[in-house]
């Protein structure tokens, strides 16, 4: 309870000043496309105003030539006309010209300011409308994942997320690189723009209402800072971490990280595989890919499983998590299952043809 308050009190608020910084997923058309649309619009309620001009020039009379109205000139009225500037040197002065003006150059001048005004207006609200929304998620966001860094790994860690049925709304990705902030606001994932170092910048992600943080940066001694911060910041959260050479384990571990990947030797072992055992390989793939084949899972154990075996189920189990310990299928200790024993087994995932 006494941690749940501290939380609720170092919560940051969200305000204008954080709009450069968080970014929501778009709900709609981006604001360039907006933006093309009303210049699009605008333009052509010129170009109509125009046209009608130019086809009824002999109603208007230029003040300053005595040659009939030209093209040229019928875009020049149209754009001082629709603009309210109204120089008076081309004027309508037939009744039939005069008439054209009333029903159709007003509502197209009317036309023309709505796409103006409604853009100037749009534009100075959209920061005070994305504080709003920053405020909203920043207000209701818990148990989410954070994940530093979207690169390869943290991209691939991010796939997995979805793959395994996390909504976007519940991934919050932080980077400094804004090519990857926009990948991933493409998804749907809200984004924070900033060093994860910095307690600032996790705290504005909400690491200290998140459930877990991936640290999937591209240098060991920046995974190492990003683990001490969170850790910190949030005693509680479940750190997972990346780092590209074994030696750098210990400090990972030593930092605060529960569970610490070592890329480059994965990667190498499976290189290793692959050149003598390629199916075992093509094997590893598949259990790591969640959305086809067959997927690695957890599961807590059936009431009717108590005092059983876990080598003697349907399913072929793989481990047993009890507590904070994680016993292979073959321990003694894990012989007979007990409540709240979790199992981690081998799952079909069903593919969307097979439906």
């Amino acid at each position: 309870m006494v941690t749940d308050q501290r939380r609720t009190k170092r919560r940051p608020l969200a305000d204008p000043s954080l709009v450069g910084l968080i970014r929501m997923p778009e709900t709609g058309a981006s604001p360039a496309v907006a933006l093309l649309r009303r210049v699009v619009t605008a333009f052509s309620a010129l170009a109509a105003a125009a046209i009608v001009v130019w086809l009824g020039g002999d109603g208007y009379v230029d003040n300053n030539s005595d040659t009939p109205i030209s093209l040229g000139d019928a875009f020049y009225y149209a754009t001082v006309s629709l603009s309210t500037t109204g120089y008076g040197d081309i004027v309508p002065v037939t009744p039939e010209a005069r008439l054209l003006t009333t029903i159709v150059i007003t509502p197209l001048r009317l036309l023309f300011l709505i796409v103006l005004v409604g853009t100037t207006v749009e534009l100075l609200t959209e920061r005070s409308r994305q504080a709003v929304r920053i405020d909203r998620w920043s207000r209701h966001v818990r148990n989410h994942t954070v994940v530093v860094g979207y690169g390869t790994k943290g991209r691939a860690a991010v796939e997995t997320l979805l793959g395994d049925g996390a909504e976007p709304s519940d991934i919050v990705v932080v980077d400094t690189d804004r090519t990857q902030l926009d990948a991933a606001s493409a998804l749907g994932l809200v984004t924070v723009t900033g060093n994860a170092t910095r307690s600032s910048v996790l705290r504005i992600a909400g690491l200290q209402q998140a459930a877990a943080i991936v640290v999937a940066t591209n240098r060991d001694d920046t995974a190492v800072l990003v683990t001490l911060t969170a850790r910190e910041l949030a005693p509680d959260v479940r750190i997972v971490a990346s780092v590209r050479e074994s030696e750098n384990v210990h400090l990972l571990r030593q930092s605060g990280a529960n569970s610490v990947i070592v890329s480059a030797e994965t990667a190498g072992r499976l290189l290793g595989m692959a050149t003598t055992t390629p199916s075992v390989v093509e094997v590893v793939e598949d259990l790591l890919t969640p959305d086809a084949g067959f997927a690695i899972s957890e599961r807590e154990v059936e009431e009717s499983e108590v005092g059983g075996s876990p080598r003697h189920l349907a399913d072929i189990v793989l481990g047993v998590v009890r507590g904070d310990d994680l016993f292979r299928v073959d321990a003694s200790a894990v012989d007979a299952l007990e409540r709240g024993d979790r199992l981690l087994y081998i799952r079909k995932v069903t593919l969307p043809d097979e439906d």
